[in-house]
């Protein structure tokens, strides 16, 4: 008994027989209906992961970006030690809990870059939707970890409230309305969290 439980821990340990997918909590057996399913609800979340508004603070390089045309960021900045900004200058120096209306600089609670692990540019969506179910590169996390933190985390949600531009103009939100990924996101967990190819 001890030898079975001490086997499975290793297999656990190791990521399963399957790869890190294979470890997930929770997530139903796979039948080529639920692949099929899972994967065309992941292609709606993909919309919103490769908008502007998520892409610019998951950036494969040093700096964040800003803007549609995903510039690098003014003043020009680097990711620093921690993801939060070089020392001295980290991003909360500007980046409040909220919207600054009268500068047009962005803010929500615990602004920072993803770590570098979790560069999205320039992966198809089967890299990325991969990339999001691997605690290698999602930040350690599960699969209702993935979910809460898609759903909940209040830096992701402001991507649909990024407020106004230092000119004051609006910026453009992620698309998809709020309640509606949210949706999107907990069927293609229950659906096994499949992702195409």
């Amino acid at each position: 008994m001890l030898r079975l439980n001490f086997a499975a821990a290793v297999v656990m340990l190791m990521g399963g027989f399957g790869g890190p997918a294979a470890a997930q909590t929770s997530a139903p057996a796979m039948t080529a209906e639920t692949k099929l399913e899972g994967a065309r609800l992941y292609l709606q979340i993909h919309q919103v992961l490769t908008h502007p508004r998520c892409l610019n603070c998951h950036p494969k390089g040093d700096s964040p970006k800003q803007g549609n045309d995903r510039h690098i960021h003014s003043p020009p900045i680097t990711r620093g030690p921690h993801d939060d900004g070089p020392l001295g200058v980290q991003c909360a120096a500007c980046h409040q809990q909220a919207n600054y209306a009268a500068s047009g600089v962005p803010g929500a609670s615990n602004w920072h870059l993803a770590p570098i692990s979790m560069a999205w540019e320039d992966k198809t969506p089967g890299e990325l939707c991969r990339a999001l179910l691997d605690p290698r590169t999602n930040g350690k996390r599960d699969l209702k970890a993935t979910v809460r933190h898609l759903t909940q985390d209040k830096l992701v949600a402001w991507g649909w409230e990024p407020g106004t531009d230092s000119d004051r103009r609006q910026r453009e939100p992620v698309p998809i309305a709020k309640a509606e990924f949210n949706r999107i996101v907990n069927a293609w967990a229950k659906a096994g969290a499949a992702c195409p190819d």
